[in-house]
C-alpha cells in the first residue's frame, strides 16, 4: 500500500524542540539534514519501498477553474500561510505499521548541532478505491 509522508514547514503539531527554519541553520547542518534524507531514500530504494520524494519551495499559489474560455483564477503566493508543506515522500509498504515506523525514522533527521529534530510528519494512505456514496 502506498503512503504519503508530508514534511511541514509549519501547520503540524507544535514541535518538541523548535529549531527554527532550515534557512537559519549553518550550511553544514543543512547538508547533514539533506544527506540523511538522501540516505534514507536510498535505503528504501534497496528494499523496494521508495516510490518518490521531493522538497518544495515555500512559495505557492492556489489556482482554480473559472469557467469555459476564461483564464484560471489565482490567489497567492502564500509564503505566510498557516500550513506550509516542506516536502513529501511516497512509500510503498506492506502495512500502516511499517509506514509509521519509517515516518518515525525520517523524523530523526538531524538539525542544529546534529541533534534529531523529531519533526512531526503527516502519514496519509493513498485512496485505493473511490469513496462509497450513500444517499
Amino acid at each position: 500500500m502506498k503512503y504519503l509522508l508530508l514534511k511541514h514547514y509549519r501547520g503540524g503539531p507544535a514541535p518538541i524542540v523548535d529549531y527554527g527554519s532550515i534557512d537559519q541553520w549553518k550550511p553544514e547542518e543543512v547538508d547533514a539534514h539533506v544527506q540523511y534524507m538522501r540516505d534514507f531514500a536510498a535505503r528504501l530504494e534497496e528494499t523496494g519501498e521508495f516510490v518518490d520524494g521531493q522538497a518544495l519551495a515555500p512559495q505557492g499559489t492556489f489556482v482554480r477553474y473559472d469557467g469555459e474560455g476564461r483564464p484560471p483564477v489565482t490567489d497567492g503566493p502564500f509564503a505566510e500561510t498557516k500550513d506550509l508543506i516542506a516536502g513529501w515522500m511516497v512509500i510503498d509498504v506492506e502495512s500502516w505499521d511499517r509506514a509509521v515506523e519509517l515516518a518515525g525514522e525520517l523524523s530523526a533527521a538531524p538539525g542544529p548541532r546534529g541533534e534529531p529534530i523529531r519533526e512531526w510528519l503527516e502519514v496519509r494512505p493513498f485512496l485505493t478505491e473511490p469513496p462509497v456514496v450513500t444517499e
